[in-house]
């Protein structure tokens, strides 16, 4: 079958992913819980885990990273002042931020944890060891501001360019009503905070757990009606057969918006800012040419 090698090397790389996590609750096991002995530790530890597959197979442009995403309000390019009535802004601290820099700079860096101008965000995610039903609305609403923020465009909506990828990410799940399916669990939750509309590109992404299951959004047409303005969410299981399914789709969601027609159009960001102070003209110097 078309494809049947991919599957198949996709999904030997997220049983290894998987395999690597379960080597850290063995290692350092919990005597009181499920999973490892310490909390904190074992969530970074998926963290880690989660990024460093992520960077095994991207682009080499796009750098796997954690941290914050800056958007000051200063001038871009060479005299774009869109910006110029907006006040500084910055999202709370990202679990993953994948970032173009092979194209755009970064404010800071102290290893792999990064405060980074908005123009160059390719994706974010959240990323948890068990996933909760308080994390669906508290993490889909941080996602939902942080990509919110990284909005560098101030042309009509339609014409901006495509935002980041917004995912939430666990490596296993432990959803509290039994009664209802999970699935309509996340569909009811996400209804009610996308309530009214907002922005496509904004909504998230996918919403699953890396061993068992995910629900994602499927992407509308490019021309647009009334009708057709809906996020459709859809709902797949992985049985150990189909671990690939949910990786493959963060992948493909991350390359998607990289590989996207609007974020071609590459335009300096707002990297400087500098005070209205007049400076003292010196003289002039005669050149030749411009180039």
């Amino acid at each position: 079958m078309d494809g049947q090698r991919l599957r198949n090397f996709w999904n030997q790389e997220v049983s290894a992913l998987l395999a690597v996590y379960r080597q850290f609750e063995t290692l350092l096991p919990s005597t009181v819980r499920v999973g490892a002995d310490h909390r904190g530790e074992d969530g970074r530890y998926v963290e880690n885990l989660i990024r460093s597959y992520l960077q095994k197979f991207l682009p080499k442009d796009l750098e796997v990273l954690t941290g914050f995403i800056l958007k000051p309000a200063v001038k871009l390019g060479t005299q774009d002042r869109a910006r110029k009535s907006d006040e500084d802004q910055h999202t709370t601290q990202l679990d993953i931020i994948v970032y173009d820099t092979g194209t755009y700079p970064v404010f800071q860096r102290m290893g792999e944890t990064v405060i980074v101008p908005p123009e160059g965000v390719v994706a974010i995610l959240s990323v948890k060891k068990t996933l909760r039903d308080a994390d669906v609305v508290a993490e889909s609403l941080a996602l939902m501001e942080a990509s919110r923020i990284c909005r560098c465009d101030q042309s009509d909506a339609e014409r901006r360019r495509r935002g980041p990828f917004l995912a939430l990410v666990g490596a296993g799940s432990q959803l509290a009503d039994t009664k209802v399916v999970k699935e309509d669990q996340i569909l009811k939750r996400l209804r009610e905070l996308y309530a009214p509309p907002v922005a496509f590109d904004d909504m998230i992404g996918f919403v699953g757990d890396l061993s068992g299951w995910h629900v994602f959004k499927s992407r509308p047409p490019r021309k647009l009606t009334d009708n057709k303005r809906h996020a459709r969410y859809l709902y797949l299981d992985s049985d150990a057969d189909h671990l690939h399914q949910g990786f493959q789709f963060i992948l493909s969601g991350i390359l998607s918006v990289y590989y996207d027609e609007s974020r071609r159009n590459v335009k300096r960001p707002g990297f400087t800012a500098f005070p209205a102070r007049p400076a003292r003209a010196l003289g002039e110097i005669p050149f030749q040419s411009l180039r």
